[in-house]
């Protein structure tokens, strides 16, 4: 090795940085790939295999399944935390959540019925995935959420449930009273039942103004269309019957877009979020405020149809008006959907139903003329297709049982869990009573008091299809109905 212009000690010392230089250059290249390896080995932890054990638990605000169409389950975590949960399934795979919608504070809708100005505010993310196929148990965070039933044998059935708060009806109902506003104990009570599904036939929200000054009942309540107004009405109190089973919703005139339309596509709505169906823009109710029809299955011989009446109103539609177009192209699917297999069909509205009016020997009749114009036009003689062998209904704040002579397919009516009720009833209704022409009542039962209802499946060789049960809000049995071929028949426990 030949050193120009240097010394030997120079040309010693100079030789031997070089080479610590090269032992030190690589020791880091051997570094930097360990500890990219080590990097690698990190991510192929979380991402090769279905979960990470050291993924923290994220516990939302609330947790549920909602029954979509066909057989699809969706579950549904609202939560305050940045990201979404997990869902983990059969103890060692694991989802992250989609976002369905992010928080959100939304300027009042002109239109509202609380029209005070106040924001719309929404401080949590609507996380969702659909039920994993395969699961047998399924967490989000430390919570089991209820599996959806191959076979459903009992049902819970709620409606009208929120706390009435609206100013311009000076309509305050005493939210802080347990008597007064039951729905909390109406959802313990019934999930004590171990059903294998809820269905609640709308009118979820009901807190739309702000409790008056002095009063008690219901002072320092949330109130409005935000998330607080919904966790108060809903969320918080169901909270047991949320984890009983999966549900099944049916979107109440209280959901309609000018009210509370927005927490129902954040919250309930088993289609995608989308700003066009959101109610938070005016212009796009006429899509919004009208839902397509599907039908979940109970077992291989019926099913359930829901059907959105949210928009109907109390007058008949004229044949040009936008909903009687929207609803009979609604009922189209019905029967299209009906004629699969027999069917329950659910709307919050009622076609046919009574109400008190003066005293409780007096009535009116309830059926919704909005819907009557509409389903007498396609089935003068029965309102429903053929498929249809019995309707369940809320709006009426009773419950009720109207079995009629001829093709009209017994009503249940059950709108008393939790909403100020009717305060009394027409215990019976004079012989040869007509609800609509041709519609004579064979078989009449009602109650005033707040409850809730079971329907339970009946074994197919048995005579009765469903066994229906009145409850009170503490669990008693009123009032048991046999039902079959589309009749009712009701007797007291």
């Amino acid at each position: 090795m030949t050193y120009s212009g240097e010394g030997k000690g120079e040309m010693v010392a100079k030789d031997t940085i070089s080479l610590l230089l090269s032992i030190e250059t690589m020791f880091n290249l051997l570094s930097y790939r360990s500890f990219a390896l080590v990097l690698v080995a990190l991510s192929c932890h979380s991402l090769c295999f279905g979960h990470s054990k050291a993924e923290p638990a994220v516990n939302p605000v609330s947790v549920f399944t909602v029954q979509a169409g066909g057989h699809r389950a969706i579950v549904r975590a609202l939560t305050t935390a940045s990201k979404c949960p997990s869902v983990i399934w059969n103890g060692k795979h694991s989802q992250v959540m989609k976002v369905r919608v992010g928080p959100a504070t939304i300027p009042a809708r002109t239109d509202a019925t609380q029209i005070d100005g106040k924001p719309v505010a929404f401080d949590v993310m609507t996380c969702e995935a659909d039920w994993p196929k395969g699961a047998i148990e399924v967490k989000v965070g430390q919570q089991i959420v209820p599996a959806p039933h191959s076979k459903i044998r009992r049902i819970v059935i709620i409606a009208d449930t929120g706390c009435r708060m609206k100013g311009s009806e000076k309509a305050f109902q005493s939210c802080n009273d347990p008597v007064k506003w039951p729905f909390a104990q109406v959802a313990k009570s019934a999930a004590a039942l171990k059903p294998d599904l809820v269905i609640h036939i709308g009118d979820i929200h009901y807190r739309e103004s702000p409790c008056p000054d002095g009063d008690s009942g219901c002072a320092n309540v949330p109130w409005g269309y935000g998330f607080d107004a919904w966790r108060a009405d809903f969320f918080e109190p169901a909270k047991p019957l949320l984890l009983a089973s999966p549900w099944i919703f049916v979107r109440g005139n209280h959901e309609i877009c000018a009210r509370a339309g927005q927490g129902w596509f954040r919250f309930i709505d088993t289609l995608p979020w989308s700003e066009t169906r959101s109610c938070d823009d005016p212009q796009n109710d006429a899509g919004a405020d009208y839902s397509a029809p599907y039908a979940v299955p109970v077992d291989a011989t019926s099913q359930f149809i829901v059907f959105d009446s949210s928009k109907t109103n109390g007058k008949p539609f004229q044949t040009t008006d936008l909903a009687f177009a929207k609803y009979t192209e609604q009922l189209r699917t019905v029967e299209q959907l009906a004629s699969r297999k027999p069917s329950v069909f659910l709307s919050h509205h009622p076609l046919l139903a009574v109400v008190p009016a003066k005293n409780s020997t007096e009535f009116k009749r309830a059926g919704n003329e909005g819907l009557q114009s509409v389903f007498s036009a396609m089935f003068p003689d029965s309102f429903f297709p053929g498929g249809v062998a019995l309707t369940m209904h809320g709006h009426v704040h009773l419950f009720e049982s109207i079995s009629f002579k001829g093709r009209f397919p017994a009503s249940l009516v059950l709108g008393n869990s939790g909403s100020a009720n009717e305060g009394r009833v027409p215990q019976e209704l004079p012989s040869a009573t007509e609800l609509y022409a041709g519609a004579e009542v064979e078989d009449y039962t009602a109650s005033a008091d707040y409850g809730f209802a079971t329907l339970d499946r009946i074994e197919p060789n048995k005579h009765e299809t469903w066994l229906l049960t009145e409850y009170s809000t503490l669990g008693r049995p009123l009032y048991e109905c046999a039902i079959s071929t589309g009749k009712s028949r009701c007797s007291r426990r």
